[in-house]
């Protein structure tokens, strides 16, 4: 598990180029901070650094099989966990395959050596994976089907690199930090294309995909996609299934020899999922989930309620469902002062290779993922892509952005003059947005995604927008989410492991009616009746509250105050990029963004700031 690299050159021994593959995997020593392992021979080096969630003795990589003769037949690095491995353990050691120890990577060459590339479609559960077949000389990169976990390539004139985050592809000498006019586009359209990178030649595995590389060229075939089916259940018989499901996936995901934790916010997502993996251990017998969350100092006293993003604070009902389920609970309290530290706000960029506008929401989240790991928890549960799953968000049922003629979170966004275009772009250069037209590429992108979306004959029109409104949140909005989310919790080397994407859980209610999903005008109505016998009423009935971003003014002024000592420097790197009569506006407006409805404008200066230590600090080149 956790992080790996590699390179594979097709006309050239790699043997003599150990330090360098070595290098590409020490950038993500982050990701394994207990262990690391390399295989290299010909043409291909593999590369791996470990998290530990199973024995010391267990789980060691890259995994090598060998034939009777002693020569390599496949090597293997996995990052993330196969929550289906006990059961394809038994069927391959009914095959004839034998083991010699428990970690998922072995299992995952086996099944390889047992179906060749099908074996994809075997795998559950959250993974990427590369895998050297040294009979054939080829190179397999597979990733889980809803990209759960990263991994990117860059291809070279005669193979290609490969590596779970554009830091360890940056290491190599043939990768240049270059970003050009597409880069830029899709930096900023927050509608994020699958399988396409920031840095020039920089591409990601689709999810879903297995990606090939032989002497003669790369290919990719597809293992999975949404499945299109006919809802057969009634009312109850849904609500029973969609338990089952949630259920099972959650014991899937208690599985390691380290205790696994739960994030826990209070909403239904956290509540439900905490509760069960409760329910769980105390059949087990294995003593009580440890259940966390986080909170900002002075948070309820200046709370704001925004009417579509956060109507409640989430200490209040995390602390009730801690009670209610009877979880070992702990409130990570964090000030104005640690989200304010210009070193965390550098921290959160090179977690994610790319600037964010998200400002104290990345920062908060990666502390509290810092606090986490050193509370000794290295694995915990997560609600991420509920929303997307059951239709939680707003957009998704606001006929003003789900019939709009975009992504509908694009829609809501363009609500914003501060947003138009892309979230935190309102202070880059009005020539070059024009130029770049971030508009239309969101708009290209979004007539693109349509055409994949699978119906069924005999859909109302109501009906195949429900689901192309599911579709795009699945394949197009949740990967941004799950990439930040991985990126944040695997840079203190927590495992972050999320239920709601496991494959029957998704299939099954991705063909559910939006009526059921939806009923009496309450989102998520079909999750909330399936848990309703496990959590507390006023658990049950909180609207959706996202992620808290802080609303105290002392962290606006600290935002305002950088943003203008940066804007005066004409020697900054970022400064050709910006817009005079906005910067100009944005300096002389009186006191600092505060406010629910000021952090749009906030997230503009966060951007800013972002980009410019980026382009400092990783040297990029603009070739626009």
């Amino acid at each position: 598990m956790s992080g790996l690299a590699g390179w594979v050159d097709f006309t050239r021994d790699l043997v003599p180029e150990a330090r360098t593959v070595r290098a590409m995997a020490d950038t993500l020593a982050h990701r394994g901070p207990d262990g690391a392992g390399d295989w290299i021979e010909g043409h291909a080096a593999l590369a791996h650094r470990r998290l530990a969630l199973l024995g010391p003795s267990e789980g060691r990589q890259p995994v090598c099989v060998e034939s009777a003769g002693g020569r390599p037949e496949a090597v293997l690095v996995l990052d993330g966990v196969l929550t289906n491995e006990p059961e394809l353990r038994a069927r391959l050691t009914a095959k004839g395959h034998r083991f010699t120890g428990r970690g998922d990577a072995e299992v995952a060459v086996h099944a390889f050596l047992e179906w060749g590339v099908e074996f994809a479609a075997h795998l559950e559960g959250l993974f990427a994976l590369a895998v050297w077949d040294a009979r054939r000389q080829e190179l397999h990169l597979v990733r889980d089907r809803l990209g759960v976990k990263p991994l990117c390539y860059f291809r070279t004139p005669s193979g290609v690199l490969f590596g779970s985050e554009p830091k360890a592809l940056l290491a190599h000498p043939a990768v240049p930090a270059v970003v050009d006019a597409d880069g830029l586009r899709e930096l900023f359209a927050h509608s994020r294309k699958p399988g396409t990178g920031v840095f020039r030649g920089m591409a990601e595995v689709l999810p879903g995909h297995v990606l090939t590389a032989r002497h003669n060229g790369v290919g990719r075939r597809r293992y999975w996609a949404l499945p299109a089916r006919r809802h057969e259940d009634g009312p109850e018989a849904t609500v029973a299934t969609v338990r089952r499901l949630l259920a099972e996936a959650v014991s899937s995901h208690l599985r390691a020899d380290v205790p696994v934790g739960a994030m826990l916010s209070g909403g239904i997502d956290s509540s439900a999922l905490t509760a069960l993996a409760s329910q769980t251990r105390s059949a087990a017998g294995t003593g009580p989930l440890r259940s966390f969350s986080v909170n900002f100092t002075g948070y309820a006293e200046n709370f704001e309620p925004h009417p579509t993003m956060r109507a409640t604070p989430d200490a209040p009902y995390a602390a009730l469902a801690a009670r209610h389920i009877g979880t070992d609970h702990t409130e990570i309290l964090l000030d104005t002062s640690a989200l304010s530290d210009p070193r965390a706000h550098s921290a959160a960029l090179r977690c994610q290779d790319v600037p964010s506008p998200l400002g104290d929401m990345d920062v908060s989240l990666l502390l509290f993922f810092e606090a986490l790991r050193g509370a000794g928890v290295t694995a915990v549960l997560s609600g991420e892509t509920a929303d997307e799953v059951f239709n939680g968000y707003f957009w998704s049922y606001d006929p003003r952005h789900s019939n709009s003629t975009t992504f509908p979170w694009v829609s809501f966004e363009r609500g914003h003059d501060a947003a138009a275009g892309g979230l935190g772009c309102s202070l880059v250069d009005r020539s070059l947005r024009r130029e770049l037209n971030f508009m239309e590429y969101a708009d290209q992108h979004y007539r693109d995604a349509l055409t994949e979306v699978p119906h069924l004959a005999g859909e109302t029109p109501a009906e195949r927008r429900a689901r192309e409104i599911t579709y795009l949140a699945l394949t197009r909005w949740a990967p941004t989410h799950l990439d930040r989310a991985d990126r944040m919790s695997m840079a203190h080397g927590v495992q972050l492991r999320p239920p709601f994407c496991d494959r029957a859980l998704v299939e099954y209610v991705y063909s559910v009616p939006a009526e059921l999903k939806r009923v009496n005008g309450q989102e998520k109505s079909l999750l909330r009746s399936a848990v309703a016998d496990l959590l507390p009423r006023e658990v049950l009935e909180r609207p959706k509250s996202a992620y808290p971003t802080v609303q105290e003014a002392a962290y606006g002024e600290f935002v305002r105050d950088r943003f203008c000592e940066l804007a005066k420097d004409a020697s900054a790197r970022v400064t050709p990029l910006l817009d005079a009569e906005a910067t100009g506006a944005a300096l002389d407006a009186a006191g600092a963004p505060s406010g629910a409805f000021a952090w749009v404008e906030r997230a503009s200066m966060e951007m800013v700031l972002q980009l410019n230590t980026w382009l400092t600090s990783y040297n990029v080149e603009l070739r626009l």
